[in-house]
């Protein structure tokens, strides 16, 4: 049964490299039955478009885009909120290096920012007014343009996917931490579970370091035009990329292989099944089902959208995911215990190759009639 479904979902992932979805990929596919998991990993295609760089294999890593969000900030308020108690209702106001933000802010809790309710625009091209230049202001240049948005609706109203409530929530978590996330995340949510060196942050340094440094085991993203060079080991995200490569909403590579066995520890952990050492379990759970009357999102954690998700018709409501603009993406069944990742350079050599938004659904519908058919 293994064999089989390794043989199908090879066969799966390179129709996406031949109808152009992407150049390559790297998809895992992960299922439990009488409290065992099964796991299959798959590659195809290459590091580069037309056969360029090397081949993609289960060992190649990939930009996790936003996947940081769940994997790393949210993760990382679940082990803030075991440590120092901190109550995920807790108002910016009531947040030491929150104060001086604007007063129209006050009222947003971390629950409002971690399930996109904030009242925060969703997106902003700060990166425009900056050189592509790595400058130790960076950072505060940011922040300070952020600081300056006005809500575009009340908390708690609605949810408005907003990557600037995730940039504040990774500054959030290093200051109350003490912390830079890189090593936070490695230390407190990656290396106790023995997954630091398949995730992590990869910290800019230099461009020269950066593409240099184990460069033929990455997939290469996007070819940037305000960058003006192919990026290969360097963040696409560009307000992550001016931050040093490390933000609370993107910055994370990975593999799939890992990235699904920290799905499958939390699965695990919400069946009572597993524990992780920094991770009480009933926070865990607490992050993975919170609800709010303002939308389908959990703390972090995406769910379906009935009728046009990208985890297709037949991930159960209890199931949780999340997507990453590079072409990134985890679903977890929650109840059905199914876990597939999918790992793609879809911006490689450009954004503008959309096909991701089509492909995404019918690979995960694939996958679950495989699933109930064997």
């Amino acid at each position: 049964m293994q064999k089989q479904r390794d043989v199908f979902l090879s066969a799966l992932c390179w129709q996406g490299v031949e109808t152009g979805v992407y150049p390559g990929a790297v998809a895992a596919l992960a299922w439990n039955r009488k409290r065992t998991w099964k796991k299959v990993v798959t590659s195809c295609g290459y590091t580069q478009k037309g056969g360029k760089g090397v081949a993609v294999s289960a060992d190649t890593f990939f930009d996790l885009a936003s996947l940081t969000k769940p994997l790393c900030t949210s993760l990382g308020f679940v082990f803030l909120e075991g440590h120092t108690g901190l109550d995920p209702a807790t108002p910016l106001a009531d947040i030491s290096c929150c104060r001086h933000y604007p007063s129209q802010w006050r009222n947003i809790r971390l629950a409002d920012l971690l399930s996109h309710s904030s009242g925060l625009p969703a997106y902003r091209e700060y990166y425009k007014a900056f050189a592509p230049m790595q400058s130790k202001g960076n950072k505060e240049k940011l922040f300070d343009l952020i600081k300056q948005e006005q809500l575009d609706y009340a908390p708690g109203v609605q949810c408005i996917y907003s990557d600037l409530g995730y940039m504040l929530l990774g500054r959030i978590l290093e200051e109350m931490s003490g912390r830079s996330l890189d090593t936070f995340f490695k230390h407190a949510i990656a290396g106790p579970c023995g997954l630091a060196a398949d995730i992590g942050f990869r910290p800019i340094r230099s461009v020269e370091e950066t593409n240099t440094a184990s460069a033929e085991q990455i997939a290469a993203t996007e070819e940037c035009p305000w960058r003006q060079r192919l990026l290969v080991g360097e963040v696409h995200d560009e307000h992550a990329w001016l931050m040093g490569g490390i933000g609370g909403h993107a910055g994370l590579f990975g593999r799939a292989g890992a990235v699904a066995e920290l799905c499958m520890l939390l699965v695990d952990i919400w069946h009572g099944r597993a524990v992780h050492p920094n991770l009480a379990a009933n926070l865990v759970r607490k992050a993975l089902s919170y609800k709010t009357e303002a939308g389908l999102w959990a703390l972090g954690f995406d769910r379906p959208t009935p009728g046009r998700s990208s985890s297709g018709d037949y991930f159960s409501p209890s199931s949780v995911g999340h997507l990453g603009y590079a072409g990134t993406s985890f679903w977890m069944d929650l109840e059905r215990e199914i876990v597939v990742v999918l790992l793609t350079n879809r911006v490689h050599p450009s954004r503008e190759n959309k096909k991701i938004q089509q492909f995404r659904p019918y690979f995960h519908n694939r996958i679950m009639q495989e699933l109930e058919m064997n």
